[in-house]
């Protein structure tokens, strides 16, 4: 089993805003679907870098990157990132990769991008695991705190933001904390926080995931398995992963079951 990945930096315009883009990738087998990954917001394109490291996804073709604003990535203007500025990043990404279908993997930001990617584009998804990514106005329990905690300047806000979630009761929620200031530039967070929060609140998500004509599965940790929407998914069809030991942040919490997860489910989609 492989456990080399390729690291590059990309050269992209995105609404005619240029970007430098740190990606991990690898080429895989083509007779193994490629998967994307895309990160949650304070987090990194090594979320997924331990891929490499389970032979259940051995031979698969991956791309994983930082987000505009995060990360290794540069954006020249930081405003511009939104949403739909994100969902056009990925699409530019998988198009220099040259991956035609594949799975797609995001968690929480990643998660709506993903969700927003795939409903423009099903034909090119195989499967989505949406790892509590936002799909009712109940999932904005980071973004809307732009709203609720609104300051004088980014950093304030930013500063702030940081040491509420460094004493949050949730698991991970320190480490995350810890490393946000390195992987999120304070600039890009409001413009990001505002679009997340106004697509919770008036964007159809929960339709948009309900009417995706492909597998689906929603992840979740245990410490948030009060979602009002659980049940509702499951009778839709929706396939549920709950990872123990858990809050927001299976990739930090329960690695090794968030890797089984994933894997269980990509097989049976194929």
């Amino acid at each position: 089993m492989s456990h080399e990945f390729k690291h590059e930096r990309v050269a992209l315009s995105v609404d005619g805003t240029p970007l430098e883009v740190s990606a991990i990738f690898r080429g895989g087998d083509k007779d193994k679907t490629p998967i994307v990954f895309l990160h949650g917001f304070g987090s990194t394109k090594e979320d997924y870098a331990d891929i490499v490291r389970h032979a259940q996804f051995a031979g698969h073709p991956f791309l994983a990157y930082d987000a505009p604003g995060c990360g290794e990535t540069w954006c020249a203007d930081l405003s511009r990132i939104d949403i739909p500025f994100l969902v056009r990043t990925a699409l530019a990404m998988i198009e220099r990769v040259g991956f035609t279908r594949f799975h797609l993997v995001g968690h929480s930001m990643g998660g709506l991008t993903a969700l927003m990617l795939a409903h423009q584009h099903p034909a090119r998804v195989l499967s989505f695991v949406d790892i509590e990514g936002n799909i009712a106005p109940e999932d904005c329990f980071l973004s809307r705190q732009i709203v609720d905690h609104a300051r004088e300047s980014d950093e304030r806000f930013f500063d702030d933001f940081i040491e509420r979630t460094r004493h949050a009761p949730a698991y991970a929620s320190a480490l995350y904390a810890a490393s946000l200031r390195h992987k999120v530039r304070a600039q890009a967070v409001g413009p990001i926080f505002r679009s997340m929060v106004a697509l919770s609140d008036n964007g159809d998500l929960m339709q948009k995931f309900l009417a995706l004509p492909f597998a689906r599965l929603f992840m979740y940790g245990a410490q948030n398995a009060t979602l009002s929407y659980l049940d509702s998914l499951r009778a839709q069809g929706v396939s549920l992963a709950e990872i123990a030991d858990c809050g927001h942040f299976p990739m930090y919490s329960n690695p090794v079951a968030m890797w089984r997860e994933i894997a269980a489910f990509q097989a049976q989609a194929v």
